[in-house]
């Protein structure tokens, strides 16, 4: 009997340990999604008004121009945003994988702009960027680049431009350890066999770092395009998607249909596209790095 009861005590123990995480997958996870799903098949506000529209509004926002414009808008705020990650991560990257004195510090302080919440960041570039006692119009004005304050985030022209600076600024440090951590990977022997052969740089680049790399470059830019394209928090904070529609980005244009408008089962469906959207990148994701493989 005591043997029957040990036995049975091991069989489920996993199951008892594992139970407070499922319960909290499900519950903050699982669960919204799913009444996320099921409230877009109404017109509701939640509290009184739950009209069953089926499809309607899937299949209204093909053909509705808001969330064109907010699909195009985003996904070229994430194309500029990742192409700067990369772009400045990999410069920082080659450079901080170089032997000098102060590495570690350098690494450490590129670092940083990570570290912080995306809620400080954009507070604190909002403050930077203040058309009246902000900082970067006092140092242009210092350098003799302007003769009047401009107002960054309030000119339809500057502030989705301010905001992908603001994005890069934020992120690269990922994309940056990533490749430095692949750049430390490669061994050296194979740059010095390179050299033996009277490969230049630019070849020892394309046929030795670049395709080391190509795993690591895979995986980043597809997580980097994932986490870009439902970027809220910034752009909330700084602009609210204004001036206009000027950096209205499809996550903004769903908060304002749901809480703006009391209109959550068509945010609700948008909020579905969106995941579709970004389950499909994850697809080709795992389709190149099965190829690498």
């Amino acid at each position: 009997m005591m043997k029957t009861k040990k036995n049975f005590k091991y069989k489920y123990d996993g199951y008892f340990f594992s139970f407070p995480i499922v319960f909290m997958l499900v519950a903050l996870t699982i669960y919204p999604m799913l009444y996320g799903f099921y409230i877009s098949f109404f017109n509701t506000n939640l509290v009184t008004r739950w009209k069953f529209v089926g499809l309607r509004y899937y299949l209204a926002a093909f053909t509705e121009p808001t969330f064109y414009q907010s699909v195009f808008l985003t996904l070229g705020f994430m194309v500029l945003v990742v192409g700067g990650h990369f772009l400045l991560g990999f410069v920082l990257a080659t450079l901080l994988n170089r032997e000098f004195r102060g590495r570690t510090i350098f690494r450490v302080i590129f670092m940083l702009p990570w570290f912080f919440p995306e809620a400080v960041v954009a507070l604190l570039f909002t403050w930077i960027m203040n058309p009246m006692y902000g900082v970067l119009n006092s140092m242009l004005r210092g350098l003799g680049l302007i003769s009047s304050n401009i107002s960054w985030l309030g000119d339809k022209r500057l502030a989705f431009a301010s905001v992908v600076f603001v994005c890069i600024w934020k992120g690269f440090p990922l994309v940056m350890t990533m490749i430095l951590a692949g750049l430390q990977s490669i061994s050296k022997d194979y740059y010095e066999a390179a050299e033996l052969d009277g490969a230049g740089k630019w070849k020892q680049f394309c046929h030795i770092t670049l395709p080391s790399l190509k795993p690591i470059l895979t995986t980043v830019l597809i997580l980097d395009c994932v986490w870009w394209f439902k970027q809220y928090t910034l752009v909330y904070t700084m602009t609210a998607g204004g001036p206009g529609t000027s950096t209205s980005l499809i996550s903004l244009s769903i908060y304002g249909t749901a809480f703006n408008d009391l209109r959550f089962g068509k945010a609700a469906a948008w909020g579905i596209l969106v995941f579709i959207i970004c389950y499909l990148i994850n697809l080709i994701s795992k389709g190149v790095m099965k190829d690498n493989e």
